[in-house]
């Protein structure tokens, strides 16, 4: 079982990664925190960390780079060398997604546009959960941050950039997975979103159907 967790920065992404951790453990599920490439060994994943991936929305290089040398590949060898433990579900804090939309936002790059096209050749999960905040909100959580990088100052003080990252994660992106949740952070505690995400991913059952967008494939 595979759960993916991305969106803009300081959209809650790690709160919701953490808190889903807990409540699968809570519940005696074995689960695992995974960032980068699914692949457990990954060739080219040791130089792609060498990227300054803070300017990955600058250049269609790194953009490039992550898209093909990275997910790409990973899309094949996460079939054959998956992300261990084999038991355990894997919670993905961000992945080939969010590089689309920046790259669309940013650019738009060709291989980001590209990408979109051949969607597939990515590893796909069977909950995809899209998080979105206001820019007031997601701008007070940047004040209360002291990491604070270029990236994620551009998120908050470029609406354009903002509302062409959401508008590719949301309306483009999202339908190559089995079943996308799209929740506002400031709306639903992460959880609230954590029953929504398990019961989407038929782990456990909601009592009350949530509020939540849904797109099932």
């Amino acid at each position: 079982m595979r759960i993916l967790v991305d969106g803009l920065d300081m959209s809650g992404k790690t709160t919701l990664v953490a808190t889903l951790i807990k409540a699968l453990e809570s519940r005696g599920v074995a689960a695992v925190r995974h960032r980068g490439m699914l692949a457990e060994h990954h060739p080219v994943e040791p130089l792609l960390k060498k990227l300054p991936l803070v300017r990955q929305a600058q250049s269609s290089a790194i953009t490039a780079a992550f898209l093909v040398g990275g997910y790409a590949l990973d899309g094949l060898l996460a079939h054959i060398d998956p992300p261990r433990p084999a038991d355990a579900v894997i919670v993905q804090d961000g992945y080939a997604d969010r590089t689309i939309a920046f790259g669309l936002a940013g650019g738009p790059y060709l291989t980001a546009a590209l990408a979109l096209w051949a969607s597939g050749v990515f590893a796909t999960f069977d909950v995809a959960v899209y998080l979105h905040a206001s820019p007031q909100v997601r701008r007070e959580r940047m004040d209360m941050r002291a990491d604070v990088d270029a990236a994620d100052r551009r998120s908050v003080e470029d609406p354009q950039f903002a509302a062409r990252f959401n508008a590719s994660l949301l309306n483009f992106v999202g339908r190559r997975h089995r079943n996308l949740l799209i929740f506002d952070t400031a709306e639903h505690s992460p959880e609230e979103i954590t029953d929504q995400v398990l019961a989407a991913a038929a782990l456990f059952t909601l009592p009350t159907p949530g509020p939540a967008y849904r797109w099932t494939a």
